[in-house]
């Protein structure tokens, strides 16, 4: 049996779909079926149910998953200590995924602060909606919109965005946004691709599901959607008035969210994750403050 197989069967696990796996893999997914085929018939059971949205584990793929998960988190603990011993401790090569607008619009422009006090430092800057592993070194930290779970895992709250209502000037046509009624209004908001999101169930509980004309998992493509007049956009407020768009009053208080900074606890006090971690801590608090002065000067 051969440990890559095992190893290809948990990011099946953890994608959802061959093709998830061949892409984190940066091998194909012929590939991939062919060396699942392989593996289920050196153990003599159907271990994946493939779909055509996607695949899943059987029952007797998730008791394998199950005991490989643990084997597999040993070998990359031991891969990451020997990679930091063998920089002497040091790890400047650092790879930081989250969501692509919080790699394009958050962490890219602060990335002069953290060359500053730290100028031999490497970033890989990966833009995905995927949870990665940490412990199989997908990723060195990650920023998430939900908290993970793990026990290997460390995980800090960061500061909570603000969400609002927002249209803009063609879609209200004149019209006074205080006279909107939402349940006659087309509405643009997020999907699911990071979990159960708050504000979808603020959505819920206000009876405005039914309203929803659009939803996507990219916080780009709901802005230009906003903007050109389709529908109300359910925003991260800062983004939304940089843009210029115009906020709408809700008809209760919508919940704000706060992304997580995850890093794995092996990994946690070497010098270049260290330093990372607390540009991102630092980046986010930065971006806390402006929106707040922002607001404060917008009542």
């Amino acid at each position: 049996m051969d440990s890559a197989d095992i190893d290809l069967l948990l990011h099946v696990a953890r994608s959802g779909s061959l093709s998830g796996a061949a892409k984190r893999l940066s091998i194909a997914v012929s590939t991939v079926g062919r060396r699942l085929d392989a593996l289920e018939a050196t153990i003599g059971l159907r271990l994946i149910d493939r779909r055509m949205n996607g695949a899943r584990l059987t029952p007797s793929g998730e008791r394998i998953a199950a005991l490989a998960e643990p084997v597999q988190e040993g070998l990359a603990r031991i891969n990451r200590t020997a990679a930091a011993m063998r920089q002497g401790g040091e790890q400047e090569r650092v790879t930081i995924s989250a969501t692509e607008f919080i790699v394009a619009d958050i962490l890219a422009p602060a990335l002069p602060r953290l060359f500053e006090q730290r100028p031999a430092i490497s970033v890989i800057l990966r833009s995905e909606a995927a949870v990665v592993s940490l412990a199989g070194r997908e990723a060195d930290v990650a920023v998430r919109m939900s908290r993970p779970e793990g026990n290997s895992l460390l995980a800090k709250k960061l500061p909570e965005q603000r969400l609002g209502l927002f249209a803009s000037a063609a879609y209200l046509r004149g019209r006074d946004p205080v006279l909107l009624d939402l349940s006659a209004e087309r509405l643009i908001v997020y999907d699911d691709s990071y979990g159960q999101l708050p504000e979808i169930e603020w959505l819920v509980a206000a009876g405005l599901e039914g309203q929803v004309a659009m939803r996507t998992g990219s916080t780009r493509a709901l802005i230009a959607a906003t903007k050109s007049g389709i529908g109300i956009g359910l925003l991260p407020i800062w983004a939304a008035r940089l843009e210029g768009l115009t906020e709408l009053p809700a008809p209760a208080s919508i919940p704000g969210r706060a992304p997580w900074l995850v890093v794995h606890r092996d990994l946690r006090r070497l010098p270049g994750i260290r330093a990372v971690h607390a540009w991102i801590i630092d980046t986010f608090g930065r971006r806390n403050l402006v929106h707040a002065a922002g607001h404060s000067n917008h009542v």
